[in-house]
């Protein structure tokens, strides 16, 4: 086992095809080690070189809202008015605070997500 930081894009790619010769390693094994320390150092990498912006508030509603198979009404029940929600998800309205907790409690959507300005 030779790990080392993962400093260049070179590095990084050496780690994922080594990464990918030893996936299906068990836990507690030499190569489990490596694995399990393997994708600690990818993440990092992959964290400062490839970063992903949070999702639009507007547009993480409407995903969650598919997923649960949610319409315009069932979101009502959790803002407030049909028209309320109609407003929102048209980004005529800014949420408020109780929607944001609302959404965050009933649809366990981050509230990072929708704090944020759109």
């Amino acid at each position: 086992m030779k790990i080392k930081p993962i400093k260049t894009e070179k590095d990084y790619n050496q780690a994922l095809e080594r990464l990918e010769e030893i996936f299906d390693a068990k836990k507690g094994t030499k190569e489990g080690d490596e694995l399990e320390i393997l994708g600690i150092l990818i993440e990092r990498y992959e964290e400062e070189h490839f970063p992903i912006d949070l999702p639009d508030p507007i547009e993480a509603i409407k995903f969650r809202m598919e997923q649960l198979d949610y319409s315009q009404n069932d979101l009502a029940n959790v803002i407030g008015l049909k028209s309320r929600a109609s407003e929102i998800l048209n980004k005529k309205r800014k949420l408020s605070l109780e929607m944001i907790r609302n959404l965050h409690d009933r649809l366990k959507i981050p509230t990072e997500v929708l704090i944020q300005a759109y």
